[in-house]
């Protein structure tokens, strides 16, 4: 008969997220991982096969939760304007520690690049999905004047995509929030119709 495991797996891995989020995959070692987890290697093991997979169910995790909360900033507000806006204001976290991590999708990018081909599959299962739903807005956006009929959407799209790691970046670079926001703000304000 099997042991019963004797710990809760969903909290384990929250941890283990925690750690990677901070520190990335190569500067974690899996020490760390049980220290933070509070589990024995043979449980890692059992739970999670080995570091590496347990870092890709992290990832796959982390960035399937981040997108859903990016499309529902998004879809926050009738004005397509001001869904953009909540979407790229979300991003930058009140609490100095918090916003310090950034985001571990884009420092899994940063890591790898397209090197690692289980990593580059994570990040084809939401980036489209944000990206169609942001072209959405913007024609939303044109439709009832609040963003510029000059404007491709699907350019417009990437750049509110590039925007959002670049503001990411900048909060694991040190920024404060107080400039992030203005960032955010600049960005929003190319939108609008001259």
């Amino acid at each position: 008969m099997a042991r019963p495991r004797e710990f809760d797996r969903n909290e384990a891995l929250d941890r283990a997220t925690r750690v990677f989020w901070a520190k990335g995959y190569a500067s974690t070692s899996t020490e760390d991982l049980l220290a933070a987890m509070n589990i024995g290697r043979q449980s890692l093991y059992n739970a999670f096969g080995d570091k590496r997979k347990l870092y890709l169910e992290a990832l796959e995790r982390y960035q399937r939760e981040s997108n859903a909360s990016h499309l529902e900033r998004l879809n926050s507000s009738a004005s397509p304007l001001r869904g953009i806006e909540a979407l790229l204001l979300g991003l930058i976290a009140e609490d100095d520690s918090v916003r310090a991590l950034g985001c571990m999708g884009v420092g899994a990018v940063s890591e790898f690049g397209t090197a690692d081909p289980d990593l580059v599959m994570l990040r084809s299962k939401v980036g489209p999905r944000l990206f169609r739903r942001l072209v959405e807005r913007i024609r939303e956006g044109q439709a009832c004047g609040e963003v510029d009929l000059a404007i491709d959407a699907r350019e417009a799209a990437a750049f509110l995509q590039m925007t959002m790691q670049g503001i990411q970046l900048g909060a694991r670079a040190g920024g404060d929030v107080r400039s992030l926001r203005a960032q955010a703000r600049f960005a929003i304000s190319r939108f609008r119709p001259r």
